[in-house]
């Protein structure tokens, strides 16, 4: 059973994680400035197959236990969550959108880690790696949003 909600779970990542494929990071993110410590580009696909590995890994050890609906709603709060950042941040050009985004982002992690590790403790301390990218994500995005006052998003059709 344990595989099988596994695999659930990783379907769920690999769907929130296939936005990077739809809205790309492109010129637009090249050209703005950045701060020295941000990440190389070859360093996002590996983290983030290494983190949804470990999200799916430690949502599959809570869904098998009695009681868990509760912490399997944050957990799927956390994944539209992140699923909503990119389109935010690289396809609207919306750097203080994404920044809410990645707070509420943020937030609903750490959640959902405490709600896990209540269940199951080693399924907590599986997204501490997540909690730590996110808190790196969300620095970026913040100075990244702060050295860039002058990008106007795209317009969208009302």
């Amino acid at each position: 059973m344990y595989w099988a909600f596994f695999a659930i779970f990783l379907s769920a990542c690999l769907a929130a994680g296939s936005t990077g494929a739809m809205f790309p990071p492109g010129k637009w993110y090249r050209e703005l400035s950045k701060p020295p410590w941000t990440p190389p580009n070859w360093l996002f696909p590996v983290a983030w197959t290494t983190l949804y590995l470990l999200i799916a890994g430690s949502a599959a050890r809570v869904a098998i236990l009695p009681g868990s609906g509760f912490a399997l709603s944050i957990f799927a709060l956390q994944i539209a969550l992140n699923t909503l950042w990119t389109p935010v941040f690289f396809g609207l050009h919306r750097l203080r959108g994404g920044m809410v985004v990645l707070s509420l982002l943020w937030l609903s992690v750490v959640a959902t880690a405490g709600a896990f590790w209540l269940l199951d403790p080693i399924a907590g301390y599986m997204l501490i790696p997540y909690i730590a990218w996110v808190t790196v994500a969300g620095a970026l995005n913040f100075s990244v949003w702060r050295r860039n006052p002058d990008v106007r998003p795209v317009e969208t059709p009302l």
